[in-house]
């Protein structure tokens, strides 16, 4: 199920039942945009659903180890892993949003035991030698079929015996960690106690929405809508302090030894291969293609950066001697200080108050602003559907084509946060479609949203993660290995980051209106002054992308070096340096998982994504850009490298132009 997600997440599918907004279209959509999803009820039925997957998964195995190489061997290949990424999809999701810990953990069960079949599979010599004896019919089979390879080869099929075992022992190995790293952090129960005097400053909403103890202390949770008011609202430094380091470990010791074992693990792994390090071995199939140019494209993002950051830090150092009173030589800015002093000179330089935009996006109106967004560009058009999913306010939409009317994708969206469900924002692309087929993709958007309303930046958010939907919604790829987000990683962000700008356009604002009328409208020189607080930060908030983006290098570098240690170096590095007892790594998801030796591909694929924004610069909404960019982009997935996509839309290379000139500014 593959799965990406903003800042901070990737593999196979799911089905859903999709009926249309009225009585009289429910049997069409149905019919029309997919299977249904399974109505998990306890771990039982979990088990059961695992059993006969992985029973049909492995008759499937047999079946195509019969069929002899031809030009439609792939063809074959491709519906064998179609019904896969239906019988796996519904459960290797379902662990991330279900409310039911029994159910969650029974699917992360069974996800363990699919993880060694896909390993097993891609093991699989019989299958290997048709692929590559296949002869492919056109490009889209070449590349197909080279992909294929890829994943065949980089897990363990031409190695000996035994170490083709011992690649499949340390596959399973690091599913494993990976998985219990993401629960520990998912399933924390971390709970922060504040009086009510030491949250001077804090929003009443948070401290409404607060559980209380015994003693009357407001207990508070790290969910991103109670962490970030009370970081950038707090006036005691010491609340900011409580609340940050406990945001610092989350994950805890235990999720050290995790990373430092996974780190180990995939080292070895490599070593397999004949390569040094996990990175030399991964970067090769991307398109950065080795450590080296990895290594120097940070150092140039370092470079470019540098100076800005240090300016950013002197300007929150002189915010915060003058709120206390001091001589900015005696000050020094802590980690905990960022967020609150940053929105303090929003405030003094622009006049922007991140909270002042709640009231402006409320999340059910901004979660259709943002499908507006995408009808006004890409001529689609999405409908609400009754289905009925993991829990209440979890909603459907079907996806259909406004030319023709022709269903041709769906959406789940699931807006707020609540216990034991994945705490930052992802989008899963839990099914691929193929036109060979009439198969259609589907995706499932997580957030974890203020009731309240959205922040300009949350709204931001909103709209990366959409872009990811967006790239696996409008897929019309031939095969559905290659549907929507099954790109090089370090492409994958970019159509989701090109999208981001768009928020802070006021005309794109203006279409808030069409899906509230009722709504305020934001006034356009509040939006400005937004735009401008954002660009006034860009070199701190860049920098510390490319120290998490180096850490992550570094840490699968040949030594595979301890987490903490590595980190506590690094960071002590920065100008802010390294608060002892801290932990950071222990919650860094990313790394642990999908994004290891890739955590580099945010910068990346920015890059990518600045210079496509360049062919909107005219009108953000254009209509016919819009068209250009769904058909030579988002359509065609991972069936032609993306350099070739890039190059298609914007007539030209690539190019870093657009990036590193908006760093200079």
């Amino acid at each position: 199920m593959k799965k990406t997600c903003m800042a901070l997440a990737v593999c196979s599918a799911f089905g859903m039942w999709l009926p249309g907004a009225h009585a009289a279209d429910a049997a069409e959509a149905a019919q029309m945009v997919g299977p249904a999803f399974p109505d998990f009820q306890s771990a039982a039925q979990i088990r059961q659903a695992c059993d006969t997957g992985l029973r049909a998964a492995k008759a499937g195995v047999a079946a195509l180890e019969k069929v002899p190489a031809s030009p439609g061997w792939i063809g074959n290949y491709d519906a064998f892993y179609s019904a896969t990424e239906d019988a796996y999809g519904p459960i290797g999701f379902i662990s991330n949003v279900h409310p039911d810990q029994k159910v969650r953990d029974a699917a992360e069960a069974c996800d363990l035991r699919w993880q060694d079949f896909f390993t097993s599979t891609s093991q699989n010599a019989k299958l290997y030698r048709a692929a590559k004896a296949s002869v492919p019919a056109d490009e889209i089979d070449r590349e197909t079929l080279r992909l294929a390879l890829e994943t065949f080869e980089d897990s363990g099929v031409g190695l000996p015996p035994a170490q083709r075992a011992k690649a499949k022992q340390l596959s399973n190995r690091i599913s494993l960690l990976g998985q219990q790293f993401e629960k520990n952090v998912r399933d924390s129960k971390t709970k922060v106690e504040f009086t009510d005097e030491e949250l001077a400053g804090v929003p009443e909403g948070v401290l409404k929405a607060a559980k209380r103890d015994a003693k009357g202390h407001a207990l508070l949770g790290l969910d991103y809508p109670t962490y970030y008011p009370v970081m950038e609202r707090a006036e005691k430094a010491a609340t900011r302090e409580k609340m940050w380091r406990a945001k610092m470990n989350e994950g805890g010791a235990a999720n050290l030894k995790l990373l430092a074992e996974i780190g180990k693990l995939r080292r070895d792994y490599a070593k397999l291969f004949g390569f040094d390090s996990y990175a030399d071995f991964t970067l090769r199939r991307r398109m950065a293609k080795n450590t080296a140019n990895t290594t120097r494209f940070l150092d140039e993002v370092k470079q470019a950066v540098t100076d800005s950051e240090r300016r950013d830090i002197a300007d929150l150092r002189e915010a915060k001697a003058k709120h206390l009173g001091q001589p900015v030589d005696k000050v020094k800015v802590d980690r905990w200080d960022v967020p609150f002093y940053t929105e303090r000179l929003r405030k003094e330089r622009f006049t922007v108050d991140e909270e002042s935009f709640r009231p402006y996006f409320p999340p059910q109106e901004s979660l259709q602003f943002v499908m507006r967004i995408a009808e006004t560009m890409f001529g689609i058009k999405y409908t609400p559907v009754p289905a009925k999913l993991w829990h209440p306010e979890a909603q459907a939409y079907a996806v259909s084509d406004a030319a023709t009317g022709k269903p041709i994708s769906s959406l789940i969206v699931d807006l707020y946060p609540r216990e034991g469900k994945y705490n930052h924002a992802a989008v899963w692309s839990y099914r691929g479609g193929s036109t060979k087929t009439g198969r259609v993709p589907q995706a499932a958007l997580v957030v974890n949203f203020d009731r309240k309303g959205l922040t300009v930046e949350e709204l931001d958010t909103l709209l990366h993660e959409f872009g990811h939907s967006l790239h696996s919604n409008l897929s019309t790829t031939r095969y559905a290995l290659n549907s929507g987000t099954s790109t090089q990683h370090d492409f994958v962000e970019a159509p989701s980051q090109m999208l981001e700008d768009w928020v802070f356009d006021r005309k794109v604002l203006k279409l808030f209106q069409d899906v509230c009328p009722t709504c305020k409208p934001v006034p356009d020189e509040l939006i400005e002054k937004a735009r401008s607080a954002r660009e006034f930060t860009k070199g701190s908030m860049t920098a510390r992308q490319h120290l998490y983006a180096s850490f992550d290098l570094a840490l699968h570098t040949a030594a595979a070096p301890e987490p903490m240690a590595l980190w506590a170096k690094m960071e002590g590095d920065t100008p802010l340096g390294y608060v002892p007892g801290t932990m950071f790594p222990a919650g860094f998801a990313h790394v642990a998982g999908g994004y290891g030796a890739g955590y580099y591909g945010y910068l990346w694929s920015l890059v990518v994504a600045m210079d496509l924004r360049t062919a909107f610069a005219a009108d953000r909404l254009d209509p016919a850009v819009g068209k250009r960019y769904r058909d030579t982009v988002l359509s065609q997935g991972g069936q032609r490298p993306p350099e070739l996509l890039v190059k298609d839309f914007l007539g030209r290379d690539m190019s870093p132009k657009a990036f590193f000139d908006y760093l200079a500014k």
